[in-house]
């Protein structure tokens, strides 16, 4: 696995072998911390080996093991716990948290999850290992994408660094908005993997893609608006590596990754003989294909030299007839994991809430203390630097930074001013997760 390791591969198996799917009401408990903790520990390695090119056992142990469709239950049971249960939680009376990190933990889930899976559905097998559960997966990136698309009429995201007057709690509101979008993007990637396998896909989930969900015009609509990019101040910005970054005027002319992804999907979703055959082009759908013909310039043909065959296929689609909608009675399989989680929950989400706050978000000085340690081990520094895709960011103002505390080596700051303006958040978190001090 190269010169730094995680895990060993020993390590990994019985990681992957230990994965299983947690009821809702047991989210935060000690057993799902615990594969929370694992499955940060097999992200890393999988983006380690990734990055060093030198095989992917975790992929290939996921895959052995049959754990992609238990990676895909545990994605959408986080999801409606976010949706069903986190807003029952914040309304009750008796929830008032002196520290939000084991709530930070169950929201960071599924952005731990998407990300593994993006960094393993890179490979076809990895599709096919998913079995019945890709069509979940497929509604799961269809809702992510469409929350996508209304976020870009809504305006921008909350700043990445808070204000000083913000509450613990409307600091984790604003870290969870931020992480929702970063999982939508994760979700675009996801989903133009698995168009890669479009012509190996059942009927099921072809007709999920083209006919449920009409994929290809809720792309277009992404192209159109273009969520991770912005102008700030007259300048091109770029929404990479979890924070937005100006776009050197040099550079503005080159495809960005996100971009890319979407003309992959479309080019697979439109050119594939088999889902060419099974999508009809609506006099809708034509009107909105039609659009990419103002995106293919010159320059992005020269980057992406496939979409020429896009090109042609818009240019006879412009001088078709438009079909009008099937109405073949075809019997399909569906999605169950979401209707499923939701009909076994259904009228306990308070219950769960409460049950929750008392046994779960209530934790004791020295629970927070531990639970922050075993962090501190999960997330060590060498690896954590070599999979980063850039320097790190300072706490409090968000510059380039190279100066690290001191005292537990987890933020990072620019210089010693803003260290000092970032203690009143920082402080409590610096306590616990410094070893050997003890707690004041």
């Amino acid at each position: 696995m190269g010169d730094l390791e995680l895990l060993l591969p020993g390590e990994a198996d019985v990681l992957v072998r230990r994965l299983r799917s947690f009821q809702l009401r047991e989210m935060g408990s000690e057993g799902w911390n615990q594969q929370h903790e694992n499955l940060e520990k097999l992200n890393m390695q999988a983006i380690l080996d990734a990055t060093v090119s030198q095989g992917e056992p975790i992929q290939e142990l996921l895959v052995t093991h049959g754990k992609i469709p238990t990676l895909v239950e545990e994605l959408i049971a986080v999801e409606m716990w976010k949706q069903k249960v986190f807003p029952v939680l914040c309304r009750l009376e008796d929830f008032k948290p002196q520290n939000t990190f084991p709530i930070y933990m169950v929201v960071h889930h599924e952005a731990s999850i998407i990300n593994l899976l993006e960094t393993v559905f890179f490979h076809k097998e990895v599709c096919e290992s998913a079995e019945d559960t890709v069509l979940d997966l497929v509604d799961y990136c269809h809702r992510k994408l469409t929350l996508l698309v209304a976020r870009s009429g809504r305006g921008s995201l909350p700043e990445e660094e808070g204000s000083q007057d913000s509450t613990p709690m409307q600091e984790l509101q604003k870290q969870a908005e931020l992480m929702e979008f970063e999982i939508a993007l994760k979700a675009l990637s996801v989903l133009r993997y698995i168009t890669d396998c479009v012509d190996s896909l059942s009927l099921s989930t072809l007709s999920r893609m083209l006919s449920t969900h009409n994929l290809p015009c809720l792309l277009v609509e992404l192209l159109e608006h273009s969520p991770w990019s912005r102008r700030e101040g007259g300048k091109l910005q770029q929404f990479e590596g979890g924070h937005w970054q100006t776009v050197a005027p040099s550079e503005q002319q080159k495809l960005s990754k996100l971009d890319g992804q979407v003309w992959i999907a479309l080019y697979n979703l439109l050119l594939s003989p088999e889902a060419r055959a099974r999508y009809c082009l609506t006099s809708f759908a034509k009107g909105q294909l039609l659009k990419l013909r103002a995106f293919l310039t010159d320059t992005l043909l020269d980057q992406l030299p496939n979409l020429a065959d896009l090109q042609g296929f818009l240019a006879h689609l412009a001088l078709a007839e438009t079909q009008p909608p099937k109405k073949d009675l075809v019997l399909e399989q569906i999605p169950e994991i979401w209707e499923r989680l939701e009909q076994e929950n259904r009228g306990k989400w308070q219950a769960i809430a409460k049950h929750q706050l008392r046994h779960v978000f209530s934790p004791s000085e020295q629970d927070l203390r531990l639970q922050a340690r075993r962090w501190a081990e999960t997330y060590r520094l060498d690896v954590l630097e070599a999979v980063a895709p850039e320097r790190p960011r300072c706490a409090h103002c968000n510059a380039e930074a190279s100066k690290r505390c001191s005292r537990c080596q987890n933020e990072w700051y620019c210089c010693r001013d803003c260290q000092v303006k970032h203690w009143e958040k920082h402080g409590k978190a610096c306590v616990l997760a410094a070893p050997g001090d003890r707690v004041k």
